[in-house]
């Protein structure tokens, strides 16, 4: 290799990596932007503030589900608090807008147009990915789980592929599953796979979130 394709090669790396490391600081600055507005909700509750209670409720349910619906967003927080101060009745109502808010992020997911995750994977130079966007799109669910299983690259995946719904459910329960988009990020991948389809998702989510609140729902009997 000459000089010049050495320098052209070490620019190219140089760019990809700089893409790649603002992308991922974007993701950063947005999980700690939504940490740090968690924290602003961090709320007393003495007798004086009781009028201020049903606004505070509205406000926090309606953060939530955006947090929830949003990747790499930290909305389970807020979802402990009202569960934490609401006993069982807010474990009904944090469980429902769960429900809704990864319903959301699911059918965001199915709307956006595979081009622009071909542009953003391209833009990322990650030719490999992008390219894989592009030989799925065309496809229906049987043809994309057949192309998948045989660009998987290794064991795991298969089978990760055929337990589908499994593998859902035990990601969605993972503890620090915000590094790989918490809740809304998978929920919007989900979508996008379009390898489920949406009363399927749907009851998924109901049984796979349904532990905590239940869980909290025991403790009233």
């Amino acid at each position: 290799m000459t000089d010049s394709g050495r320098a052209q090669t070490g620019s190219y790396r140089r760019l990809r990596v700089l893409k790649i490391t603002l992308f991922l600081a974007i993701i950063v600055a947005l999980n700690m932007g939504g940490g740090w507005l968690v924290h602003q909700l961090e709320f007393q509750l003495f007798p004086r503030h009781e009028p201020m209670l049903h606004a505070f409720l509205l406000g926090a349910v309606l953060l939530y589900i955006v947090l929830m619906a949003t990747p790499f967003m930290p909305g389970i927080e807020i979802g402990l608090a009202l569960m934490l101060m609401l006993g069982s009745e807010g474990a009904l109502l944090v469980y429902l807008c769960t429900l809704v808010a990864l319903s959301i992020s699911f059918t965001i997911g199915r709307t956006i147009s595979p081009h622009l995750v071909y542009r953003l994977l391209t833009w990322l130079h990650l030719y490999k990915a992008s390219a894989l966007v592009r030989q799925l799109e065309p496809l229906n669910p049987s043809g994309r789980l057949e192309l998948l299983n045989e660009k998987a690259p290794s064991k795991i995946a298969p089978f990760l592929l055929h337990h589908r719904y499994l593998t859902i459910a035990a990601v969605l329960n993972l503890p620090g599953n915000a590094l790989i988009g918490g809740g809304g990020g998978i929920g919007l991948v989900v979508g996008m796979s379009k390898l489920i389809p949406f009363h399927g998702y749907l009851l998924l989510l109901a049984l796979a979130t349904a532990p905590v609140p239940l869980w909290f729902l025991l403790q009233d009997f």
